[in-house]
């Protein structure tokens, strides 16, 4: 078969990790860099390139490479050092901490499959909230075993058989300190290997390379923060505007020259930070040697449609050119390809998950034959995130899929560098401004607490620029770090974290660090912080996606909402805020009601207002209470069932009622339960990912409903 007769597949893997340095102590707040380093950004080139059939491309963020040197050089985080400390020696706040943030990882892949971890984690779970109990039952022991297993289950598979890491798992515990030791210093090892592999594989041309503006920054909301009234037009936005090209521009040179220095070679391409373009990024994109670029299949949607053409006319496995930067060539993600690895096959058995990603690249190839030489299919998403979720990390998954794609003789894999050097391009008049989430910047502006964050950076940022005007002869090294810190201040992660669309347990550090980072720019410069950098921008809590029921109800069960107050007082889980480090665009369910009676438990199920039924089987909800109450609804128009004390009906919304005595054999009881959405025998998602809605059913006449 000739090359020309092949479908070009083109997968990137997008590695990013917020600037995690606290400028007031020099160390990291959170130790996301080291996990995740030791997990995922030494893997993963190194399964990419043992198949000389498979080349993919790695898109790294220079800010996450300057914190991997760091470590590197002696740097350290808050968990690392935690866990260097004598388990004998420790304070009751040191062991407050370290139960507080010793078992953040994913309880199904990465604590329940190890006997010890589990059962340190059901001992604290037994103690409730009661943390002092907590501290008071852990022996010496279990608390040097608690630091061993939060470090060693980060360790990737690849790496398992290596020492000391095989002798820990073998042991599995009452660990000594001189292990634990080796551990840590095992991790520091493995740090010290990324750069150098990414280096070397890149010279033998085994992977390609990319990078993003420097510090991840939103390019078009640093060029005009205007730029997000394109997509929505009524947004409110930060009260003062913000426009600084000058500031992106230096994201996109600093960039550049930290990828030359290196890798020894121009930077080739950019997957800008969260895929966000417009019109006036390009331009200065090309301005510094950009020969590619990549962002959503939503953005060329749009984009076609603003240069008035036919968007069913226009293939997005093509690559484009933007006609006001025509040395850069784009290509946009295949948005179901990408996502459906982010985040639907970690559910699925390997061998049916990779049958069916290889299934819809043969279909795609089918659908452009005779016209093969001028496409690729774009995958593209983050290269970490998503394996926590996979059974062995991914590993299985990652080498079997490698392995399809390399041995498929109708199939190419190709880097983007390649890519744009190789496909003629279709010319785009416009360029509509967007990114990745929805084609807009909704994550990052318009909610207040991310205006608020805009004007702070506004207001700092001016202050240094008027400082530096009014003092010609200040210390140029030390306006530079004011001016690092700015650019730190730029970068997306802070207003990912802001608003109310990504609740985690983390939502108050980032505001404090981002605040820090702000602060420290005034502290450089001898001048005092304003107290509007004391007060938190974020005003939620961790836990504000879940409500709990207000009041006794009884809704009508008929697959609609009868009237505006029928669920009015019940319990809520809202899985469209409920999102976490990662996000996907393809969400089905939007939320989850819940209330009871004396008799009944009742669930409401809303739906995304794109989800629609494709044919009378296609679709079914399970709704697990961890028992014989477990019930499957298959999803049909106008469907309807009752059974055994449980009944349902699907129409607008679904309404469920069960049978208290169905869940409990008194009828009272702490209920416990997820829902998740299939499609065949495939979960396409699972609500709340990890652990369930535990809401309280109390006695007749017991119940007691606290309201703000």
């Amino acid at each position: 078969m000739s090359g020309h007769e092949k479908l070009r597949v083109a997968i990137l893997w997008h590695m990013h990790q917020p600037f995690y340095l606290n400028p007031e102590t020099t160390s990291f707040d959170m130790p996301w860099v080291r996990l995740h380093g030791i997990k995922d950004y030494l893997d993963m080139p190194l399964m990419a390139a043992r198949n000389d059939r498979v080349k993919a491309t790695f898109n790294l963020v220079p800010s996450l490479v300057d914190q991997i040197q760091m470590y590197c050089d002696g740097y350290t985080d808050r968990h690392f050092d935690l866990s260097r400390l004598s388990a004998r020696a420790l304070t009751p706040d040191q062991k407050r901490e370290i139960l507080d943030t010793f078992f953040s990882a994913h309880y199904q892949t990465m604590i329940e499959p190890y006997s010890r971890y589990r059962q340190l984690h059901r001992k604290k779970e037994s103690c409730g909230n009661d943390i002092n109990l907590a501290i008071e039952i852990f022996s010496t022991s279990e608390w040097r075993d608690l630091q061993v297993w939060s470090n060693l289950v980060w360790i990737d598979p690849m790496f398992r058989s290596e020492e000391p890491v095989k002798r820990l798992f073998d042991k599995g515990r009452d660990f000594t300190g001189d292990e634990r030791s080796r551990l840590l210093d095992f991790q520091m090892d493995l740090m010290k290997r990324i750069i150098p592999t990414y280096r070397r594989l890149y010279q033998e041309r085994r992977i390609d390379l990319s990078f993003t503006p420097y510090y991840h920054p939103i390019l078009p909301l640093l060029i005009d923060t205007d730029s997000a009234r394109e997509s929505l037009p009524e947004e409110s936005l930060p009260r003062q505007r913000f426009r600084h090209p000058e500031d992106a521009r230096w994201h996109l040179q600093a960039s550049a020259e930290k990828f030359r220095q290196l890798f020894d070679a121009p930077v080739p391409g950019m997957w800008p930070s969260e895929g966000s373009v417009s019109e006036e990024t390009l331009h200065l994109m090309m301005e510094i040697g950009i020969t590619w670029a990549a962002t959503d299949e939503e953005v060329l949607i749009n984009s076609l449609m603003k240069s008035g053409m036919n968007p069913q006319k226009y293939s997005p496995h093509r690559a484009y050119v933007y006609q006001g930067a025509p040395e850069i060539k784009l290509f946009f993600r295949d948005r179901g390809l990408s996502d459906r690895i982010g985040f639907v096959y970690s559910s699925w058995p390997v061998d049916r998950a990779i049958a069916d990603f290889m299934q819809n690249l043969r279909q795609i190839r089918k659908l452009l034959m005779g016209k093969l030489d001028q496409h690729v299919v774009p995958i593209i998403l983050d290269g970490e995130n998503a394996w926590e979720y996979f059974p062995n990390d991914g590993r299985e998954f990652l080498e079997g899929l490698y392995d399809a794609l390399g041995n498929d003789p109708e199939i190419e894999t190709i880097g983007l560098s390649d890519a744009a050097k190789t496909l003629t391009p279709v010319t785009l008049p416009s360029l509509f401004a967007g990114s990745w989430i929805n084609h807009n910047f909704r994550i990052w502006i318009g909610h207040h607490e991310d205006n608020a964050a805009w004007d702070l950076l506004s207001d700092t940022r001016k202050t240094l620029t008027d400082f530096e005007k009014a003092h010609p002869d200040f210390d140029r090294e030390k306006l530079n770090l004011a001016w690092r810190q700015i650019h730190i201040a730029e970068g997306s992660d802070w207003c990912w974290w802001f608003g109310d669309e990504h609740i985690g347990a983390h939502n108050d550090q980032f505001d404090k660090l981002f605040r820090k980072h702000l602060r420290s720019v005034y502290s450089v410069l001898g001048v005092e912080p304003p107290q509007s950098l004391n007060k938190p921008i974020h005003k939620g809590k961790t836990e504000s996606y879940l409500t709990l029921p207000e009041s006794l109800l009884s809704p009508e069960i008929d697959g609609f909402l009868t009237h505006y107050y029928e669920w009015s007082g019940a319990g809520h889980y809202d899985c469209l805020r409920a999102g976490g480090a990662m996000h996907r665009t393809d969400r089905h369910l939007a939320g989850i009601f819940f209330a009871f009676d004396y008799e009944w438990f009742y669930i409401r199920l809303d739906f995304d207002s794109r989800f629609r039924l494709v044919d009378a089987n296609r679709y079914h909800v399970v709704v697990d209470f961890g028992s014989d109450a477990n019930a499957t609804i298959d999803l049909k128009e106008g469907g309807q069932g009752e059974s055994g004390g449980f009944e349902y009906r699907f129409d607008k919304i679904l309404e469920i009622r069960c049978a208290r005595k169905r869940l409990f054999t008194g009828g009272s009881g702490r209920a416990r339960f997820f829902v998740s959405l299939y499609t065949g025998k495939e979960l396409l998602e699972k609500w709340p990912a990890d652990d369930p809605i535990v809401v309280d059913i109390p006695e007749r006449d017991k119940e007691i409903f606290w309201q703000v």
